[in-house]
């Protein structure tokens, strides 16, 4: 009965999350402009061969570089927490808690929070509202999530429901990861890619656990276009959300 119970919140968690997209995507007129890659680490050492590229970069260019480089730099001599505060404040990240239902993570200083039924938090990238961050929670009778399944078992359910979709050409799942969270809370990743008919090339992550008997679903959708793929600065934004999503105390 329980795995029952959480592969129906599993499969409306992934329908939840292609109504995000397709509503946004048809109040926004969304746009994909073309990303740009942050200048390779080489460049940054190698002055003399790169110079003339590196005073062509434009403001937000070089800022990013310069992101990269200092947390790279500092990944390997500082603590965990002051690693993840340096991160945050680089990334222009803010953490977001709701004491309420019982769950936190950082989200993207320029997400904007919107109201969507069926949603207990939903953010939504400035002008791309089909980039957005959802959080689902539901009650369940598990007290863990390792009731429910393992990181495997799980990620094959949710790429199921997304299969089972008309919108979906195809679904493949990326990574699978298990981490600890709170009180050694443990909480499920997943990474896959999504091509749908709904906006197109997709790249999806997402998170679960498990506490005080209510299965909390984190849900992150952004854009993966052959033509504007997801640029590794953004992808790092995302990861720190995932990485993120626990209780909240």
């Amino acid at each position: 009965m329980c795995s029952k119970i959480c592969s129906n919140l599993l499969q409306s968690h992934s329908t939840l999350s292609t109504e995000f997209t397709y509503a946004s995507s048809k109040v926004s007129k969304i746009l994909f402009p073309n990303s740009t890659s942050p200048i390779p680490r080489s460049s940054i050492h190698e002055p003399h061969s790169h110079k003339h590229m590196q005073l062509c970069l434009s403001p937000c260019l070089r800022r990013r570089s310069l992101t990269f480089f200092v947390t790279t730099f500092l990944w390997d001599i500082l603590p965990n927490t002051r690693r993840a505060l340096l991160l945050a404040e680089e990334l222009e990240l803010h953490r977001y808690t709701d004491s309420k239902e019982g769950f936190t993570l950082l989200i993207p200083s320029s997400w904007t929070k919107v109201d969507k039924a069926g949603a207990t938090a939903l953010f939504q990238e400035a002008n791309m509202g089909s980039n957005n961050i959802g959080v689902v929670v539901n009650p369940v009778r598990l007290a863990t999530l390792g009731e429910f399944g393992t990181p495997q078992f799980v990620a094959d359910k949710l790429l199921q429901a997304e299969r089972r979709k008309e919108s979906t050409n195809d679904a493949e799942v990326i990574t699978v990861t298990e981490r600890s969270g709170e009180g050694g809370l443990q909480i499920y990743e997943f990474e896959y890619t999504l091509d749908s008919t709904r906006g197109g090339m997709k790249r999806i992550f997402s998170a679960a656990f498990v506490a005080s008997k209510k299965l909390y679903l984190l849900n992150i959708t952004h854009s993966d276009k052959p033509e504007s793929p997801l640029d590794p600065h953004k992808r790092l934004i995302l990861e720190q959300v995932l990485h993120s999503f626990d209780a909240a105390i």
